[in-house]
């Protein structure tokens, strides 16, 4: 990690934020100019690129598991807990941008 690791932590919020709801609402898009419903389609997309988002934001899995491995035999584990709050922050703008789009659609409601 070269960077501060707030600006990493805010970071790898908003990129798997803007990956969900980018990816959601272009695919909405497509499918409405191909004549499909486009909010089913949204919250369907929304569904299947939370772990793409995620893994967006972490920036690939391989920085990751050497953190962690350093972490783990080499004794670091302010790394080790750095990469965890890196994953959780991911996690959160992953499920912040499909809570968005749950409201937009509102699927859920049936």
């Amino acid at each position: 990690m070269t960077e501060a690791f707030f600006p990493e932590f805010f970071k790898s919020f908003f990129i798997a934020f803007g990956v969900l709801l980018g990816g959601s609402f272009l695919g909405a898009f497509s499918s409405f100019l191909m004549g499909q419903p486009a909010l089913i389609e949204m919250d369907r997309l929304s569904k299947i690129l939370r772990i793409w988002a995620i893994i967006a934001a972490i920036g690939g899995t391989f920085d990751t598991l050497y953190s962690f491995e350093r972490g783990l035999l080499d004794g670091k584990t302010l790394d080790l807990f750095k990469q965890f709050l890196l994953i959780l922050s991911a996690l959160g703008g992953a499920q912040a941008g499909a809570t968005i789009i749950e409201w937009l659609t509102q699927e859920h409601i049936s």
